[in-house]
């Protein structure tokens, strides 16, 4: 049986990896299921987790997908001078619509994920809020047309379960739907309730939800069962990656011939550094985030990876300086600050 004290180390063995694959897989599963498939207690299943996140290795979260909800995702960048760019990072860190707010290694352009969750807070964001600005010099918003969903979510720890494990595992419950429903969803201040806690807190208990909403336990489950059938609701992990032995992260703007996009988008979501991937409106027409162990290991995926496939006609690379937010949690220099 592994060992179970706490690690004061930061890093990762093989069990916390398993532990982290499996909650990729599943963020809510039991972890007196996961102890069956490690073949260890769910005692030491819950330690280690706790480790994880008391050491700023990871978050789990709820998310809320506004597609479902009628509603685009935009990915925006957004130009300043170098003596302002950081203020601007930490000003759009606080706006609860954006995630994935980050510095890029230029000192003077800040990118971010926008999902608002209404038309009205779209348009005050993208014509009001930020246009006024004083930081903002120019600013590019491009639209989500399509996210290629990866064979296998990062950090891509499947090859330590074995076939009968993954099979235990069950079926991907983690993962955004790729389309919504053919209604939209309409979501009640209940809903909103429960969403705002699984947002702090991904594994937050029936229990607590029930007394967040004034639902019963099992009328949470049925309801957030409903959510993730339907789109709207996905769970997600946060990571600070450099704990993990990692030292690049950082975005690919790429532009491709519109008869190789799909082939090209689809060929990226099979390599190991490629985070996420999304056709999109703009002047380049797909956009990935990728992390690489260094940057000899992001020149190598550069040159050997990317160049090998057609259609390719431009690229530009953007590493990040620094990543002040990611999909819900902030960072705090190299781990993950704590969620209230």
């Amino acid at each position: 049986m592994p060992d179970d004290s706490p690690m004061e180390s930061s890093v990762m063995d093989v069990l916390d990896k398993q532990i982290v694959h499996a909650l990729v897989h599943d963020a809510r599963i039991p972890f007196a299921k996961l102890g069956g498939i490690l073949e260890t207690s769910e005692q030491t299943v819950a330690r280690r987790y706790r480790s994880l996140r008391q050491r700023g290795i990871l978050h789990v979260s709820g998310q809320v997908n506004a597609v479902p909800l009628g509603h685009a995702r935009w990915v925006l960048r957004l130009k300043s001078t170098p003596d302002k760019a950081l203020r601007l990072a930490e000003s759009l860190a606080r706006f609860p619509d954006l995630s994935w707010v980050t510095l890029l290694s230029t000192g003077s352009e800040v990118t971010c994920v926008s999902r608002p969750r209404s038309v009205e807070r779209r348009d005050a964001l993208l014509l009001h809020t930020l246009p006024r600005a004083p930081q903002v010099l120019e600013l590019t918003a491009h639209e989500v047309m399509h996210r290629f969903p990866p064979d296998e979510e990062w950090p891509r720890y499947r090859h330590l379960f074995t076939a009968e494990q993954l099979e235990e595992l069950g079926p991907h419950r983690s993962r955004p739907a790729s389309a919504g429903p053919d209604v939209l969803v309409d979501l009640s201040a209940a809903d909103e309730a429960m969403l705002a806690l699984l947002g702090r807190d991904g594994r937050a208990p029936y229990a607590q939800l029930a007394a967040e909403t004034g639902w019963t336990a099992p009328r949470v489950a049925r309801r957030m069962a409903e959510l993730v059938a339907a789109g709207v609701l996905y769970f997600d992990l946060d990571f600070a990656i450099e704990r993990m032995g990692y030292g690049v992260r950082g975005a690919l703007w790429l532009r491709v011939r519109p008869s190789d996009l799909d082939a090209v988008g689809r060929a990226m979501t099979t390599h190991p550094e490629i985070v996420f991937v999304a056709a999109t409106t703009g002047p380049s027409n797909l956009m990935a985030s990728i992390i690489c162990r260094d940057t000899a290991h992001l020149y190598r995926y550069v040159t050997e990876r990317l160049g090998a496939l057609d259609g390719i006609t431009g690229l530009e690379v953007t590493p990040s300086l620094r990543v002040l937010k990611q999909a819900q949690t902030l960072l705090d220099s190299d781990r993950i600050a704590l969620v209230r």
